[in-house]
């Protein structure tokens, strides 16, 4: 892929994709601006579990994607803006939706405003498949009706109408792409895969929520991959382009086959119902039809499932302090 000497910035640095990104570009001889939250402590995130050479040739900026200024001043002079930046935690949004909505649809804005104002730069803006709800008919294309189940998603689907309306409105080369549940090393464990993987590696049971649902489980490095395509394709531009990997399993199954793949046997898996998400927000069933993926981008997973676990089983079991197995994670 043709990115050296590209100025490239990535928002939302210290999280787990774009940690994954960041590291894919600078192999890639890019110039990375990196937009990370401020905290008093200095923290980079997942930035820090990258190689120290890599980390020495970021341009690292803390802010915040609410203020205006901040954004704007990461966003001058660069090529391409990848917006990852977003607070992601469904149990989150719950209990604290006005901030999730400040910080995915306000943060989303003074992107694409920041960019509007400045060079104009290809702008790859991250949606989730949370924007579907519970699928209404398998495989989910693009063209699949958004139904906001929880106010995560609600601010997902209004980040996305956003960047589909600077496009339109103003013709900036926006491409929106969305990932379906992505997993790998460094992810934390308010996400399901590594959950399972850091209970079944430390306890005796496997403590989780509703195990009926099923989702479409992408490894972050095919997930990159879709990024970086669908940065340089023309014709993607006001494009929406689903990444995932055309097959579903459900949580139940999922379980069972991590604690196989870790080595355990006779695991007991519990329900807590305090992991539940209220039952009308819950999406029971997610399958992507990655085939829009295939043709324009000529995109598509190469990591099994099987493959993808083991190595995410060998950083969950390398990386336990990274985890609270006993202990709810919102």
């Amino acid at each position: 892929m043709k990115y050296s000497g590209k100025k490239v910035l990535v928002t939302g640095t210290g999280g787990f994709i774009a940690s994954h990104l960041v590291e894919k570009l600078i192999q890639l001889d890019a110039d990375v601006r990196c937009f990370v939250r401020y905290t008093a402590r200095g923290s980079i995130g997942h930035l820090a579990d990258l190689p120290k050479e890599i980390v020495a040739e970021l341009d690292i900026n803390g802010g915040d994607l609410r203020d205006a200024d901040a954004v704007y001043k990461a966003v001058a002079g660069v090529d391409i803006v990848f917006h990852l930046g977003a607070l992601i935690a469904i149990p989150y949004s719950y209990l604290h939706p006005r901030e999730v909505i400040q910080t995915n649809v306000l943060g989303t804005l003074n992107v694409l405003s920041a960019v509007q104002r400045g060079e104009r730069a290809t702008v790859v803006h991250t949606s989730t498949s949370e924007v579907y709800g519970t699928a209404q008919y398998i495989p989910m294309d693009e063209k699949h009706a958004l139904q906001a189940q929880s106010p995560y998603a609600a601010s997902k689907i209004a980040a996305d109408k956003l960047a589909q309306s600077f496009h339109l409105s103003f013709g900036l080369p926006i491409t929106v792409v969305r990932p379906f549940n992505t997993y790998g090393p460094r992810q934390s464990d308010r996400a399901v895969i590594p959950t399972i993987i850091a209970q079944a590696l430390s306890r005796r049971e496997i403590v989780l929520g509703a195990l009926e649902p099923t989702r479409d489980f992408t490894f972050v490095t095919d997930t990159v991959q879709g990024f970086l395509a669908a940065a340089l394709e023309p014709t993607a531009i006001g494009q929406e382009i689903n990444l995932g990997s055309n097959a579903e399993i459900s949580i139940a199954a999922l379980c069972k086959r991590i604690i196989a793949l870790v080595g355990k046997a006779d695991v007991p898996v519990r329900v807590d119902p305090a992991r539940l998400r209220p039952e009308r927000s819950e999406v029971l069933r997610l399958r992507a039809d990655n085939s829009k993926a295939k043709k324009m981008l000529g995109w598509s997973p190469g990591v099994s499932l099987r493959a993808g676990l083991l190595q995410t089983i060998d950083w969950v079991a390398t990386h336990p302090d990274y985890f609270t197995p006993y202990t709810y994670r919102r």
